[in-house]
């Protein structure tokens, strides 16, 4: 067993289920999506990036890539929130942009778990 392989998809994954279990809920609604969630996600996917650092093969980008594109979505998201909590008020529309971010970022999550997955399965033993 690689253990390095075990901590990677142990983060890909996590990262993937954290923005998942924000994205879940109602879209237009405070009370369904959590900002320590939001944070968690962010974290954790900021991890799973700088694990995939390291790989040289093609498959290695594509993983980064899809784990920037998350990143990049999900701190978007982070950074509407912020704005709108300190300058504006959180509202319904802000809210549903601040949802479809972290769905963006979770898209980008599920290919990169697609990939890793069938990268592994295509790995020889």
């Amino acid at each position: 067993m690689n253990l390095d392989k075990v901590i990677s998809g142990f983060f890909i994954i996590l990262a993937m289920t954290i923005n998942f279990g924000f994205f879940y809920g109602d879209m237009h609604s405070l009370e369904a999506h959590s900002k320590y969630e939001l944070f968690a996600a962010i974290i954790i996917n900021i991890i799973a990036t700088t694990l995939k650092l390291g790989d040289k093969t093609q498959m290695g980008s594509v993983l980064l890539a899809t784990s920037l594109v998350a990143d990049i979505q999900l701190i978007a998201a982070a950074i509407v929130w912020t704005v709108a909590a300190y300058v504006f008020v959180v509202d319904a529309e802000i809210m549903g942009i601040i949802v479809s971010l972290s769905g963006g970022a979770l898209l980008a999550n599920i290919v990169s778990v697609a990939l890793y997955v069938g990268d592994t399965l295509k790995s020889k033993r």
